[in-house]
């Protein structure tokens, strides 16, 4: 059977050329045991509705992958295999005349049944179950006929099974990329709507559609987490991608290819493990200036989804030195992650350049500041400006001690053993702030005036 197949180790190295073989390849076969395989083939292509049939039936019966598929549309099967068999029983008989048809036949079936979500190795071993039908045919014709003859086949066994593998490949191969055009697509297609529902530019209407692309519910409970890593030169623009290690409360993963800060692939039809807060895995968005997650809630009352939860994650983020994370409120629907994203935003501004993370329920006031830089400004210039014209560690040392008592809850005594001096000292250092600015510190207008104050002068530093 010349120029019909390649030896098999070539099929097994995954080599599947479109192109004629070379003129100098011989089969091993004679040329009697050919003619005998051409009679046979001859019966077989006059038969071909009968094979078809029970094809379609033997697939039915033994390979549950193409069950669903049959009992969906059993006519456009019966028309796939019909084209497949005719294509596939010409190639023995002419193959210059089939073999580039025979070809583009399997590499069709191999991207119809991906996109149907067909198994590949259910799609193998039908062509293998079609080949092993063929052979058994051609074997019972030539018996029929003339018994003597079928010790032929046995020089023309190799080059049939060799042309069975050869398109078991070329359909394998065509599956491969079908699989990766759609897992493109599909990536794509979620990455623009993860976008659209932060920028909150989602249509209502396409909600639902997003809930089931994403595997989110339309109206569960989410938070949104901003990462970004300190500036490091010109030479690095654009979003940081720090490593990150989400706590237990979270599935570390991404899904379909998707993959955050640090965050290691698993493929979309592999399930998290169970967690002690079941939640869903976080889904990444690379904004131009930070990482975005959207976080799904657990919801339960005085449980896990309860403020409580967003603390718990906040407390046990672990990311390297640098690094700024910002998580903002809690809200309720894919409708409001818009919404989410920007506190998010808002909670990472309130982040320190140094590094660290904030969740935005426990810094609302600096919240406010880094909302309206103007006003904070302005407010620390009213405030602390008086300070500007003492000498700079002068100036740096009345406000350590001022952070310092404010963190402290207004107990100098705590304050001095942070800043490792006597009580006395801090007061003496307060007393000489309010002498230079007017303030009083157990005003609490001027009190909350100054927590402010020290705020933007912390967040909104050049």
């Amino acid at each position: 059977m010349p120029q019909v197949v390649r030896p098999r180790i070539a099929v097994l190295h995954g080599t599947h050329p479109a192109s004629p073989l070379p003129q100098r390849f011989r089969s091993l076969a004679d040329r009697e045991a050919v003619e005998v395989l051409h009679r046979a083939a001859r019966v077989l292509v006059a038969s071909l509705p009968v094979l078809t049939d029970r094809l379609v039936e033997a697939l039915y019966e033994q390979e549950p992958g193409y069950r669903a598929a049959i009992e969906s549309d059993r006519a456009e099967i019966w028309q796939e295999v019909h084209h497949s068999l005719r294509h596939n029983v010409g190639s023995l008989i002419q193959p210059r005349e089939f073999r580039e048809a025979a070809h583009r036949t399997s590499r069709r079936i191999g991207e119809i049944r991906a996109e149907q979500g067909v198994p590949l190795d259910a799609v193998l071993h039908a062509f293998r179950m079609g080949g092993a039908m063929v052979w058994q045919d051609l074997v019972d014709e030539t018996a029929r006929r003339d018994p003597d003859d079928v010790r032929l086949l046995v020089h023309v066994a190799a080059d049939v099974w060799n042309f069975v593998d050869e398109h078991c490949g070329i359909v394998g191969d065509a599956y491969r990329q079908a699989e990766r055009r759609l897992s493109w697509r599909r990536e794509n297609q979620q990455r623009l709507m993860i976008a659209a529902l932060l920028d909150g530019t989602a249509r209502i209407a396409d909600l639902c559609e997003a809930a089931a692309m994403l595997g989110l519910p339309e109206q569960g409970r989410y938070a949104v987490l901003a990462v970004a890593s300190a500036p490091r030169g010109p030479q690095r623009p654009g979003p940081a991608r720090p490593p990150l290690n989400l706590p237990a409360a979270l599935p570390v993963a991404a899904p379909y290819g998707q993959s955050g800060p640090g965050l290691p692939h698993v493929r979309p039809d592999t399930a998290p493990p169970p967690t002690a807060f079941p939640g869903t895995a976080p889904l990444w968005h690379t904004g131009p200036d930070a990482e975005f997650a959207i976080l799904r809630l657990t919801g339960d009352p005085g449980g896990p989804g309860d403020p409580g939860e967003l603390h718990a994650i906040a407390a046990a983020l672990d990311a390297p030195a640098g690094t700024r994370a910002g998580i903002g409120s809690a809200v309720e629907g894919l409708a409001a992650l818009g919404d989410a994203r920007r506190l998010a935003e808002t909670a990472l501004r309130a982040c320190p350049a140094s590094g660290g993370t904030v969740l935005l329920d426990e810094h609302l006031p600096d919240a406010l500041v880094v909302t309206s830089p103007a006003l904070g400004s302005a407010l620390a210039d009213r405030v602390l400006g008086p300070l500007d014209r003492l000498d700079p560690s002068d100036r740096d040392v009345i406000l350590e001690t001022l952070t310092a008592w404010l963190d402290a809850d207004g107990s100098a005594q705590r304050a001095g053993a942070r800043l490792y001096c006597h009580r006395n000292t801090v007061l003496n250092r307060l007393r000489r702030f309010e002498q230079l600015t007017g303030r009083c510190l157990t005003r609490p207008r001027d009190a909350v005036e100054v927590s402010l104050a020290l705020a933007a002068r912390r967040l909104l530093a050049p």
